[in-house]
């Protein structure tokens, strides 16, 4: 193998940077009754506090103080087969990694206090951001008659994003049909890249461990949400909200092909819904939600200090997701829910092995016991379920190669894979009426 080049380092970097966050990394989890409906309705139908998660005028609906606590289990199954470059030597596999995503836990929390019949506030903490792969395991040179290759180590490592929603809201009820309100988010974030492996960079061609990105930072940004909800009377009701979301800075480990920053910049879509809640019988209820996420402004990831530079320009696309639920009271204590989603994915031209992306479909269903007259409990399981899909990936560093041994070909920089995200989500959920 010939020497290999080191500035390729740098060009590396600016490719890398590409699969922070290559597709959709929206949560869809803030409480067991959202999961247990598809969230369909979740902004008006204001059955405990955490409608604060999706529209702060849903709680003039209220007339006490409610509480609403609770978990979710999302158990992710990311694969990612066979990922492989076309020589020509034929096809040159790097193998498979089934179990590419950890599952997560997530907590949830909601408090909402009237004040009088006109006003209301609440606080809330939630996640509505956060996914993760490692896929460092496939990263292992292969070998090749009369040699090795190196494997595409500037697509291949762990990449995860964590967000923490803080909110302080309040509503006001206009008059017995129109409310409004209005919320401040606090977000606390915190994300880890690394890109590492082996490349021949020795100056007799040997292999050699490098790093080409090392990224563990974290750091604090404000947004907000408003809304309104409109009653067309007690069993027909309408919300929408709006939220903001800022451009996120983070410091801490910031490494770029050798070069230490400051900051790493990453713009968070805002996130648009509308939703219905309709009680057609005594028993059974009927609600939808249409909500968009606005992935098209995430346009690019930027890093400041020393310098200020844009490491990369983004094709993604607006999103929507559109649910349908009902919800049906059994008997006094036990009412039952369940729902569908469908959750369209945010990939156009560019795709990536780090976030594998999709339509998702979800099927969900749950259930609330009342325990007495103040307390009761709900849980919520969803089932999520994507596409298989075909992707193609560019890869710098076996470009690089392709450039110093034409022999191997001229596509050896294109990286294929197949990919399946699926998820099942299991949620249980405290409330308490004062």
């Amino acid at each position: 193998m010939k020497y290999f080049n080191k500035t390729l380092i740098a060009v590396s970097v600016a490719l890398v940077s590409t699969q922070t966050m290559a597709s959709g990394f929206q949560l869809n989890s803030q409480s067991a009754t959202g999961i247990g409906r598809a969230f369909a309705g979740d902004a008006v139908i204001a059955d405990n506090a955490s409608v604060l998660s999706r529209n702060p005028a849903a709680m003039a609906l209220f007339d006490e103080k409610q509480l609403s606590m609770g978990l979710t289990y999302a158990d992710l199954d990311v694969e990612i087969s066979d990922i492989y470059v076309n020589s020509n030597l034929g096809e040159i596999h790097y193998g498979s990694e089934d179990d590419a995503a950890e599952s997560k836990i997530i907590p949830n929390f909601y408090y909402i206090s009237p004040i009088n019949d006109k006003f209301a506030y609440g606080v809330a903490m939630f996640s509505n951001f956060g996914t993760g792969t490692d896929t460092g395991e496939l990263s292992q040179p292969k070998e090749i008659p009369g040699g090795s290759l190196p494997a595409p180590v500037d697509l291949l490592g762990k990449t995860e994003v964590t967000t923490i929603n803080f909110n302080l809201s309040a509503s006001y009820r206009i008059n017995d049909h129109f409310s409004v309100g209005v919320g401040l988010d606090v977000i606390y974030g915190q994300g880890r890249l690394t890109r590492s492996g082996e490349l021949p960079l020795a100056p007799d061609g040997s292999y050699v461990p490098v790093d080409l990105v090392d990224v563990d930072a974290d750091g604090v940004a404000f947004g907000g949400i408003v809304g309104a909800v409109y009653e067309i009377n007690a069993n027909h009701r309408l919300g929408v909200s709006y939220r903001f979301s800022p451009e996120f800075t983070a410091d801490g480990i910031v490494k770029f092909g050798g070069t230490d920053f400051e900051e790493i910049n990453i713009p968070i879509p805002d996130i648009f819904q509308v939703a219905g809640f309709h009680q057609l019988t005594d028993k059974f209820a009927l609600h939808y939600t249409a909500q968009m996420t606005t992935w098209g402004d995430f346009h690019a990831i930027t890093v400041t200090d020393p310098a200020e530079a844009q490491l990369k320009k983004y094709a993604w696309d607006d999103s929507w997701l559109f649910s349908l639920g009902g919800t049906y009271s059994l008997t006094e204590n036990w009412t039952v829910r369940a729902g569908y989603m469908f959750d369209q994915g945010v990939v156009g031209e560019v795709s990536s092995l780090s976030f594998p992306d999709s339509d998702r479909q979800w099927y969900t269903f749950g259930a609330t016991y009342n325990m007495s007259k103040h307390t009761s409990i709900d849980f919520g399981v969803a089932f999520v379920r994507g596409e298989e899909t075909q992707l193609t990936e560019y890869s710098a560093v076996l470009d690089q190669i392709g450039q110093q041994m034409p022999a191997l070909g001229d596509d050896l920089g294109t990286v294929h894979a197949t990919t399946l995200s699926n998820a099942t989500y299991y949620s249980m959920q405290y409330n308490y009426k004062f």
